[in-house]
């Protein structure tokens, strides 16, 4: 099916980046978004990750209309949402698990949708059977499982196959299948390029699904970049004496962070650098190999959120060292 604003126009498919400009975001005393910038590229999954309250819910409705920026501007394309000729058209979203009525079937929300908007009604059962709930469709929606309104959602976003997704949190509740049709589908998404904006806490499924992402804290920026580039290499080294070692690496110009099993994940030092400094050392090394930190890693670093050991990693790996020798 062809994008329909441009398949109208009989243009050529354009892009649409989305630009987030200097947004801050003010609620009496509390700032939600504190001057936030990032662009989200078409072509590409970008995943938009933050704890709790961090201010990507915000972002999002302010990106789409739904709450009006205290200062800064959101685009889509180069247009605030409210300024598109066919912005229903245009930008798919999800937002909100349950934006539909409890007593219609799944079929018939959609079916009100693809006539506010002008959509041909076998759109319904294209989108209905795009995420797997061509048989739960009669069913009244407000007895949906958490997973099916998320499908019910997704499904929605897509009903004007429009070249911009912004979906909010849409793995939520979706079993693995669900989890694996969501990935595919985003990915297919992106493929024929189109602009595809994911909030998700499920950091797992977020390194599989995501080609860039966007980190916020507290309502500001973290870090954004590409997935594999912000995933820093690094090594791991085993040795009987680590305290020692990390101190001598430590001094060679390493970023040194002591883990259990008298291990030390080593960074700014090649493999051979290592074992250069362990040997000058008079240390003997029993495992030095390349490590790729997991994006749950990489975003206990970037927030300093507590790991499922309940410490942090935020804070001087120097520290870590000489605590552990003191």
């Amino acid at each position: 099916m062809t994008q329909r604003s441009d398949h109208e126009t009989g243009t050529t498919p354009r892009s649409y980046p989305i630009t987030i400009e200097h947004v801050t975001k003010n609620y009496d005393d509390a700032t939600a978004v504190n001057d936030l910038s990032f662009v989200v590229e078409p072509g590409r999954v970008t995943g938009f990750l933050g704890p709790n309250g961090a201010g990507k819910s915000t972002t999002m409705k302010i990106l789409l209309g739904l709450a009006a920026p205290s200062r800064g501007r959101a685009t889509i394309g180069g247009l605030a949402y409210d300024e598109l000729p066919d912005p229903t058209g245009t930008v798919g979203a999800s937002v909100e698990a349950d934006a539909f009525h409890p007593g219609r079937s799944g079929r018939n929300h959609l079916r009100i949708l693809a006539d506010a908007t002008s959509t041909p009604l076998e759109r319904v059962d294209e989108v209905l059977e795009l995420v797997d709930l061509s048989a739960a469709a009669h069913r009244k929606a407000g007895a949906y499982s958490l997973g099916m309104k998320q499908r019910l959602g997704l499904a929605a976003a897509l009903l004007c196959d429009p070249p911009v997704l912004v979906l909010d949190e849409p793995g939520n509740g979706l079993d693995p299948q669900g989890i694996r049709t969501l990935r595919n589908l985003l990915r297919s998404r992106a493929a024929q390029g189109n602009t595809v904006f994911v909030s998700s806490h499920l950091l797992g499924e977020v390194e599989q699904l995501a080609d860039d992402v966007v980190v916020v804290n507290q309502g500001r920026l973290v870090t954004q970049g590409s997935l594999t580039d912000l995933q820093q290499s690094a090594s791991l080294v085993r040795s009987a004496s680590p305290v020692a070692l990390g101190v001598a690496l430590e001094a060679a110009g390493g970023v040194v962070d002591l883990r259990p099993a008298d291990t030390l994940l080593v960074r700014g030092l090649s493999l051979d650098e290592i074992g250069e400094h362990a040997f000058g050392a008079g240390i003997a090394l029993h495992e030095l190999t390349r490590h790729t930190d997991s994006l749950e890693d990489r975003f206990f670093a970037w927030t300093g959120a507590a790991d499922h050991n309940g410490s942090t990693t935020q804070g001087s790996n120097h520290e870590l060292v000489s605590n552990r020798a003191s």
